[in-house]
């Protein structure tokens, strides 16, 4: 037996499911919500609850029909039972509900843009929280930055360029995901694509690399400069003979290092590492190394690196590393949750598993800064071995 609080809570879940799928007048009426009646057996064993339940709904005045049907039974001779609750269609849901002012303003906007663009119908089914929930300043800007970039599919500006009010690059940074997903159905030539800059005809801003460059022989090679930060393309161009490459994850751990023979030290890429590969004398350099925090994504970043960069080592990323600064660590907060890692070594793959079953403590976290620089220097200049 479904009392109205329970076909209510059913209600609610129908229209969490499906309030999308009625939107622009669609839909099968009316919606069905079974009251789940009793047989006279079960009747019967609890006739007070029965009663009573029976009773909820002839007092019912909280929307819709209730269709009730009759039953003859053996015992306790005609019987009449609420049967099933009829809901007439998607406003009588919403107002229910208490959701009629999202349902209105939903199924506006829902008729607007269909209208405009039929290509988002499909998706704008699958978004009623975004039709409903969006504030009217965000809806207006979604619309107006749309509209211009279907207007101008190769402008080539930067985000700070577009004439589009309202619209800053920090608001367009929160916004990419719809506006490209929106794009892509807008443009089924492009249908593939996912890349919002390609779709949007937007310039991004050139994806940059810090290094330095710890050999005073190829700081010579740049006019004397040792700290860089530069364009990928820029620096894939250089004639240099570096020979020995250094990948550290953290910006301050790279400015700590001192001069060290035919050897530059890339910083702070997290788990963007995949470019790296893209440099030649990163490629053809006679050792490369990672060092990376010893937690479960410092190695997580190290597999995929290797995956790119089948000859890289890796530097103090070991348990012995792990048990000399037991002190210094700190909780991990969002471990990674793959049982293992492609491309890690044996005992890499040790340390990962060793972390992930909480072998030397939960949720174990060494941040590669934390370590004694004696520590890690005298390993550092030992590698010259």
């Amino acid at each position: 037996m479904r009392n109205p609080e329970q076909a209510l809570e059913q209600l609610r879940a129908v229209w969490c499911r499906r309030a999308g799928e009625w939107l622009g007048g669609a839909g099968t009426w009316p919606l069905r919500i079974p009251l789940r009646a009793p047989g006279e057996q079960q009747a019967g064993a609890a006739w007070s609850d029965f009663e009573r339940w029976r009773g909820l709904w002839r007092q019912w005045g909280g929307g819709g029909d209730v269709r009730w049907i009759e039953r003859r039974w053996p015992l306790f001779g005609t019987q009449s039972l609420p049967d099933v609750w009829l809901l007439h269609g998607a406003d009588m849901v919403a107002s229910i509900l208490g959701e009629g002012e999202r349902w209105e303003r939903a199924e506006t906007r829902f008729g607007i843009l269909a209208s405009r663009w039929p290509a988002l119908v499909l998706r704008l089914r699958r978004q009623f929280d975004l039709l409903a929930d969006m504030g009217g300043d965000d809806y207006r800007r979604l619309i107006d930055m749309l509209t211009w970039l279907l207007a101008h599919p190769q402008s080539g500006l930067f985000l700070r360029q577009l004439p589009v009010v309202g619209v800053d690059s920090k608001w367009l940074e929160s916004h990419l995901g719809i506006i490209g997903e929106w794009l892509r159905l807008l443009h089924p030539s492009a249908e593939a694509q996912t890349d919002f800059w390609v779709l949007s005809g937007l310039r991004r801003d050139a994806d940059r690399l810090r290094l330095r460059i710890l050999d005073p022989g190829l700081r010579a090679c740049v006019g004397g400069l040792g700290d860089i930060h530069a364009p990928w393309q820029q620096l894939a161009a250089l004639p240099w003979p570096v020979r020995r490459v250094f990948i550290v994850e953290n910006k301050q751990t790279g400015l700590a290092f001192q001069d060290l023979p035919d050897a530059v030290v890339l910083m702070a890429r997290g788990y963007a590492v995949e470019q790296l590969a893209a440099l030649p004398w990163v490629r053809q350099a006679q050792a490369v190394y990672y060092w990376g925090d010893i937690d479960t994504h410092g190695l997580a970043i190290l597999g995929r690196l290797r995956s790119h960069l089948p000859q890289v080592h890796s530097l103090m990323m070991d348990e012995a590393t792990l048990q000399a600064h037991r002190e210094l660590c700190v909780t991990e907060p969002d471990p990674h949750r793959a049982t293992e890692i492609e491309h890690l070594h044996a005992h890499e793959q040790a340390v990962y598993h060793g972390l992930t079953t909480g072998r030397w403590g939960v949720r174990l976290r060494l941040e590669q800064e934390r370590i004694n620089w004696d520590y890690v220097w005298s390993r550092l200049l030992a590698l010259r071995e």
